[in-house]
């Protein structure tokens, strides 16, 4: 984990100043390095980043991220310039779906909707009829109009979302982030054992035989609250190591694990260097073609107004 030092908070400062100049707004999700989060107007998951994005009076969204995060602010403010700190920032989950093969199933599934997490591209997202964050997968399915649903494109949150909605018939893409997915109950394990009385708080994202070990499950800003309120002194944080910025910040006196190889190389990729010279020259700008950007666009505001 980084931190900062002297010369990063100075930078930090004057690319916030330069942004100011510039009239843009500096988004950064909660995964990027410690200096990047020091830098953002605002830090959050993907439900926040996709709020503070549609509510935003800036005129350019600097976003620090990955490639879909940035694809779903320019489909919600196409009157905005909206510039990605890292192109070749991605998401191995984003990539385990395409809009071809979503469509293929589809044909298979005459009557069945399609719910689809953020985690995906923008012509998956236009082929959906709702797309959710791990905040309101739950809520997302229950607003399903039909009985079974193809959920793309994590299998873990779909997995998730099944049990806290029953009713439902839920059927998995097959999909899985590859920083959450490897973790294994055993690890789990093991923390619990040199930690006792650590409460465990685990993203959804996480295999269910893991989330069946937690004390909390939720998303990052949940984890962050659920941490924040509670009156243990010692948990085991079972999400992207990124978090233990805020963490820190918000309960200094408090103690957090968290098991080893949690890091998203494609997160670490936004650095403040890179960020500054995306401030600088407004470049490289995210544009999703307008009629997959309308659609895209449909699917997302209904999931922003569960």
């Amino acid at each position: 984990m980084t931190r900062n030092d002297g010369t990063s908070v100075d930078m930090a400062e004057a690319v916030k100043a330069l942004a100011r100049d510039r009239r843009a707004v500096i988004l950064a999700h909660s995964y990027c390095p410690d200096e990047v989060q020091a830098a953002a107007d605002y830090v959050g998951d993907s439900l926040g980043l996709s709020q503070a994005a549609a509510a935003s009076t800036a005129e350019v969204i600097i976003f620090a991220g990955v490639h879909f995060m940035a694809e779903t602010a320019a489909i919600l403010c196409p009157d905005k310039k909206v510039v990605l700190v890292d192109p070749e920032a991605g998401c191995p989950m984003a990539d385990m779906i395409t809009a071809r093969d979503l469509a293929a199933r589809k044909a298979e599934l005459p009557g069945v909707e399609v719910l689809t997490y953020v985690n995906s591209p923008a012509e998956v997202k236009a082929l959906s009829d709702l797309c959710c964050t791990s905040s309101n997968a739950a809520a997302a399915l229950r607003a399903m109009k039909s009985e079974t649903v193809l959920m793309t494109p994590d299998q873990n949150l779909a997995a998730y979302a099944q049990k806290q909605v029953p009713e439902k018939k839920v059927l998995d893409w097959g999909g899985f982030c590859p920083i959450h997915h490897q973790l294994r109950p055993e690890t789990v394990r093991e923390l619990k054992a040199a930690h006792p009385g650590a409460r465990v708080l685990a993203h959804p994202e996480c295999r269910p035989e893991v989330l069946a070990m937690s004390d909390f499950i939720g998303s990052t800003t949940a984890i962050l609250q659920e941490a924040r309120a509670d009156a243990a002194r010692e948990f085991i944080i079972i999400t992207e190591i990124g978090v233990s910025r805020q963490l820190t910040l918000d309960s200094p006196e408090k103690i957090f694990h968290f098991p080893e190889g949690l890091v998203c190389l494609d997160m670490k990729k936004n650095t403040l260097a890179g960020l500054r010279r995306a401030v600088e020259t407004l470049a490289p700008e995210i544009r999703v073609p307008e009629d997959i950007r309308r659609r895209a666009r449909g699917a997302i505001e209904k999931m922003l107004r569960l």
